[in-house]
Order: structure tokens, then sequence, then C-alpha cells
């Protein structure tokens, strides 16, 4: 297997955290994204979508996004489980996965790609070129600033997002926060529990990859 990765990147940083709470080593191959080696055409050939990350296996095959690569990974290494364990658990896992994605992470890059100057026509992941949208800066700010209280709620009473063991869904959020706080969004100044959360999650080796 070969991992397309990007340092920098949340999304990739996503699957390379969960690559080592697994214990894995996996070759890794860096794609420039500020140089553009993800619109080359040799990287096309590997995604079409000109995204990290993407997973290449010994026959060829590439599995790409980050949940899609973790779920393969899950499959072949179960242990430890990082989906979950029971039916209602993987539902809480999944539930809190995609509302850290959708109202926090997608928010926080919207902000992010309308606003710095490197994405001046890269507002928008993938093969087109769309310019930036002044408008969405502040509107990604206030969406991710909204679900903040929920988030820390939901950290009042469990050590981690979904309870007592570590998942995707805390590898999502550590990778949203760090994200978020990139752009000066107050994740951990008026939210104890999720500073708190914050500060165990992110001593953990898998979060300083």
């Amino acid at each position: 297997m070969k991992f397309y990765d990007c340092n920098p990147a949340p999304s990739p940083r996503r699957a390379r955290m969960f690559i080592a709470e697994k214990g894995l080593e996996i070759p890794i191959v860096e794609v420039d994204l500020m140089a553009n080696e993800h619109l080359s055409d040799k990287f096309k050939a590997i995604n079409p979508q000109c995204t990290v990350p993407a997973l290449e296996l010994d026959d060829g095959t590439v599995i790409c996004e980050s949940v899609a690569i973790s779920r393969y990974l899950e499959e072949l290494y179960p242990d430890p489980p990082l989906f979950g364990v029971d039916a209602l658990d993987k539902a809480m896992v999944e539930m809190w996965n995609r509302r850290i994605e959708h109202y926090c992470l997608a928010p926080v890059a919207e902000s992010f790609r309308n606003f710095s100057k490197a994405f001046r026509t890269r507002s928008l992941t993938g093969p087109v070129d769309f310019k930036q949208v002044p408008e969405l800066v502040e509107r990604g700010r206030k969406r991710a600033e909204a679900f903040l209280a929920d988030w820390d709620a939901q950290l009042a009473d469990n050590r981690y997002i979904t309870g007592d063991r570590f998942t995707i869904a805390d590898i999502t959020g550590v990778c949203t926060a760090d994200f978020a706080m990139r752009i000066k969004i107050p994740v951990l100044e008026d939210y104890p529990n999720i500073k708190r959360w914050y500060e165990e999650v992110s001593a953990r080796p898998s979060a300083k990859l």
C-alpha cells in the first residue's frame, strides 16, 4: 500500500492519525498542494478529483476520502475499534463524526478557502477552478462557532466525544479544532469541556504526526 498525503492539510491528517492509532506503517507519498502537484496528470490518474488523501492498494485499487480509507483499514485491522463496538456505539460515533464534519470542519474550510490568498481561484477542492466568494468567509466562521456550544455540551459527561473510548470522531474533532484555530475561531477560550478534551487528545502520539 501507499498513502498519498499532504502534511499541513486537515483531511489527510485524519487518515494519517487513524493509521497511527492502528499501529500501522504505510509508505507515504507527499503531494505538494501549494505546487499544484494534485492537479498534475500523474496525480489525476490516481484520483481524478485531485484531492488527498488517497490510499493505493497493492493491486492498484485506489481508495479516496479519509473516512473511506479509515473504514477499509478498520475492516482489515479491527483492533483497537475506532468506529464503535456495538450497534448503538457505532451509530453514535457515526453521528458525531458527521456532525463535526458538517457543522464545523466544512464551514471552517469554507471560510479558510475563501479568505487565503493561496486559494484566490481555488476556493473549492477538485479539478475545476472556482473564484473566492468573500461573503462566505464570515458565514463559514459563524456556522462553525454556532456548533461549539453543542460540542462542548456533549463533552460535559464524556471523556471522549462519544464516551469512554477514543474513536474516529475524536480524530475528526482534533483535526477540526486545530484547523479552526488557524483562522482564530475561539475553540478553547469559552468552552471548558472542549478545552479539557482537546488537551488530552492532542497529547496522543498520533496527533503529533
